[in-house]
């Protein structure tokens, strides 16, 4: 689907007359507008420091690059407001409306009702639980989490469930005697007065403190007791709490330090997104020690990347039952802006102080570095999962994309082109092959480009490069391809036919992706193609182009350093 961009007379023009009235009537006060479409339903939720100027920037022309404001003002039917004290009211008045309702244009972090949480139940002897966000209910106990990898959660609670032998069972199993859990030390038995309400009241504060990430107060929790026990010749005792300090202090050992000597307590967040995928990780430091990291995933339309974090952190924070960091670095948060604002909110929602950084200084940047790393590895890790399910359905994209672009032949072998040099030297090229939407590596080529070295010229070298791949056609590992994918746009498509048609070779499809706007441009036509911003086909266009831009690129790099070598 294409959007013409509209005019601001038009907009105006097509408003009806309530609608105009709202908009004249807007005060310039702190507080959050609804607009609901022509079904009276609600589609869009946000908030403003100033009502009047936020509104109205709808229907400026600032806005008619994106397509999605282009659509949702299109629809705007009408309006309500609702005026608050501050703007930090109207944060968390947004966040109230945009649960409640589930706008349509909103960005909605679904995917996080999946995580599951720790629950120390309220109960005269609570237990540890697993449950998942959407039972979340105050009255039932102490919450934790989220836990992004349920197989690290599961070991966690084994670990806890060693460490500190709460009661695992809801009734007791037996009337008279404990059960298996306390004859193999994973149970006090408090359902048989094994154990006094004091000293299990004390092992529950412990867990919470693990769950907390305060280890250093723990240890020296743990040590102080077991001393006592010792003064006071209760060995058995003693010895218990002595194997659980030497468990804890193991598994401590293998955390990473970051800080040696303080007490640092802060989240490190990175978000990286590619190809429609949001990845964001967020590693918990806390006392100098990286204790936890959070991966988030999310395969959406096209969004902005400013408003899909702030969207992010808003609900993260919002919904989270550990104990708050003392800071948040990201330099994700510098983008979002209204810092002052954020940590307002944050004081209110976290009972404390909460300092936001964008991660400036050498500590911060070292920290942000970590986080990007292990974001980079996850945003890798979600495109193989895709394209794997690309290949598991390539029958119904391959026959989507066979229609869609009306190509001669089912698209089972994808060839892309890329052309690398800088003004001209180390000219390369390279061809990477994808069948059945996979990548095939053991048939990338690349070629070093002859006749134009020195010289820049992108048509020459691509019919240098297509000449020489066109000369083995048939050959083994050189099967003809069934499609041909160009990186540009209708320029760069119209010369690579002539090369094509001027080397007389006819039954391969060609296509060219124009990078601006994702478009796909066939042979001879004017009008470009778009394909669904969200679907596998444009998804595998995509990786194909770029990783023949990256072939390209390592090999240019390779022999522009071993050309300084020798030179040097």
């Amino acid at each position: 689907m294409t959007f013409s961009t509209p005019k601001k007379y038009a907009i105006i023009r097509s408003m009806n007359d309530n609608l105009k009235q709202t908009l004249k009537l807007l005060p310039s006060l702190p507080g959050c507008y609804i607009y609901y479409n022509k079904d009276n339903e609600i589609i869009y939720v946000g908030k403003a420091k100033i009502l009047k100027r936020r509104v109205m920037s709808y229907f400026n022309k600032k806005h008619y690059d994106s397509v999605k404001v282009q659509v949702l003002v299109s629809q705007i039917e009408r309006m309500e407001y609702i005026i608050t004290n501050t703007e930090v009211e109207a944060l968390i008045l947004e966040s109230h409306l945009i649960k409640k309702h589930k706008p349509k244009y909103n960005i909605l972090l679904k995917d996080d009702k999946k995580y599951p949480y720790f629950l120390i139940t309220d109960e005269d002897f609570p237990r540890i639980t697993v449950v998942r966000k959407k039972n979340l209910n105050p009255e039932k106990g102490r919450y934790y989490g989220p836990y992004t990898d349920v197989r690290a959660m599961y070991s966690t609670l084994d670990f806890l469930k060693k460490i500190f032998p709460l009661k695992q069972c809801k009734t007791p199993k037996f009337k008279d005697r404990p059960c298996l859990y306390y004859q193999i030390g994973r149970c006090m038995a408090p359902c048989q007065n094994k154990v006094t309400s004091e000293e299990y009241k004390n092992l529950v504060k412990q867990a919470e403190l693990f769950l907390a990430g305060k280890q250093s107060e723990l240890m020296a929790q743990l040590m102080e007791q077991m001393q006592k026990y010792a003064a006071s010749e209760q060995f058995e005792k003693a010895a218990r709490l002595r194997d659980s300090y030497n468990d804890l202090k193991k598994t401590l050992e293998k955390q990473k330090v970051v800080y040696e000597n303080t007490k640092l307590n802060e989240d490190v967040i990175s978000m990286l997104n590619e190809d429609g995928i949001f990845a964001i990780v967020i590693l918990m430091i806390r006392e100098g020690r990286l204790i936890d990291k959070k991966d988030f995933v999310y395969d959406v339309e096209e969004e902005d990347k400013t408003e899909f974090f702030a969207t992010f952190f808003k609900e993260y924070y919002n919904t989270l039952q550990l104990e708050f960091p003392d800071k948040i670095v990201s330099n994700e948060l510098e983008k979002v802006g209204e810092k002052a604002l954020y940590e307002e909110w944050l004081e209110i929602i976290a009972h404390k102080k909460v300092k936001i950084s964008y991660g400036k200084s050498a500590q911060g940047k070292e920290l942000q570095m970590l986080a990007d790393k292990n974001a980079r590895v996850v945003l890798d890790n979600a495109k193989i999962k895709k394209m794997v399910k690309i290949n598991e359905d390539f029958n119904e994209i391959g026959s989507y994309l066979a229609e869609k672009l009306h190509l001669k032949n089912f698209p089972h072998r994808m060839e892309c082109y890329d052309i690398s040099h800088i003004q001209g030297t180390n000219t390369v090229a390279s061809m990477v092959v994808f069948i059945n939407g996979l990548p095939k590596k053991s048939e990338y080529r690349k070629f070093k480009v002859r006749t134009t070295e020195g010289k820049p010229d992108d048509f020459q070298s691509m019919k240098e490069v297509l000449t020489r791949r066109m000369s083995h056609l048939g050959e083994k590992k050189w099967e003809k391809p069934d499609l041909m994918i160009i990186d540009g746009g209708k320029g760069q498509l119209s010369s690579v036919m002539e090369i094509i048609e001027g080397l007389g070779v006819k039954d391969i499809d060609v296509v060219s992706l124009a990078k601006r706007n994702e478009e796909v441009f066939l042979p001879h036509q004017s009008e470009s193609v778009i394909l669904p911003r969200d679907s596998g086909a444009l998804f595998l266009f995509q990786r194909i182009r770029d990783e023949a831009h990256r072939f390209a690129i390592t090999y240019h790099r390779n022999l522009r350093s071993k050309a300084l070598k020798h030179n040097g």
